[in-house]
C-alpha cells in the first residue's frame, strides 16, 4: 500500500510543480528575475543561456529533498523525485518541443503537443516582460483564449 501513497505523493508533487513553475514564471522570471530569463527572449546561438539557472536551483531543490527525504524525512524524497520528474517532462517539452534546443526537429501539428508548442510560441510573440500570456509549461489555455488576450493586450490605449 505504501507504494500507492508514494506515487501519489509523486504525481501529485509533478502537478504542482506546473502550478509553482507557472507563477514563478509570471512573477519571478517576468518580474525581479528578469535579468536572467531575458537571455530566454533574445535570439541566441542554441547553446546555454543566463536562463537555464532557473532548471538548476529547481534541480538542486530536488536533490535536497530527495537527500532530506532518504535521510528521514520520508515524504521529501517522492516531493523531490516529483520535481525531478517534471524537470525532465519541462526539458522535453519546452528545451525539446518547443525551443528545438535538440539536434532533431519536431513540429507538432495537432492535439495537446500544437496546443503547447503555439501557447509558448505566442508568450514569446511580445517583446518584453510585460503582456506575455501563457506561463505555464505543460499546461497550457484554449488558444482562442490566448490569441484574444494577446489582442487586447497590443491595442493602444484611448
Amino acid at each position: 500500500m505504501m507504494w500507492l501513497v508514494n506515487t501519489l505523493i509523486l504525481l501529485f508533487s509533478v502537478v504542482l510543480m506546473e502550478v509553482v513553475a507557472a507563477l514563478a514564471h509570471k512573477y519571478i522570471m517576468h518580474g525581479w528575475g528578469w535579468g536572467w530569463h531575458l537571455s530566454h527572449h533574445e535570439p541566441h546561438d542554441g547553446g546555454f543561456e543566463l536562463n537555464d539557472l532557473y532548471a538548476v536551483i529547481f534541480a538542486l531543490m530536488a536533490v535536497v529533498m530527495i537527500y532530506l527525504g532518504v535521510n528521514g524525512l520520508w515524504p521529501l524524497q517522492w516531493v523531490g523525485a516529483g520535481v525531478s520528474l517534471y524537470g525532465v517532462l519541462y526539458f522535453m517539452v519546452h528545451d525539446g518541443l518547443v525551443h528545438q534546443r535538440w539536434p532533431f526537429k519536431y513540429i507538432p501539428r495537432r492535439g495537446y503537443l500544437k496546443r503547447l508548442y503555439m501557447a509558448h510560441r505566442m508568450h514569446h510573440a511580445v517583446r518584453g516582460k510585460e503582456g506575455c500570456v501563457s506561463f505555464g509549461f505543460l499546461y497550457a489555455p484554449p488558444l482562442p483564449k490566448l490569441q484574444q488576450a494577446l489582442r487586447q493586450r497590443q491595442k493602444p490605449p484611448r
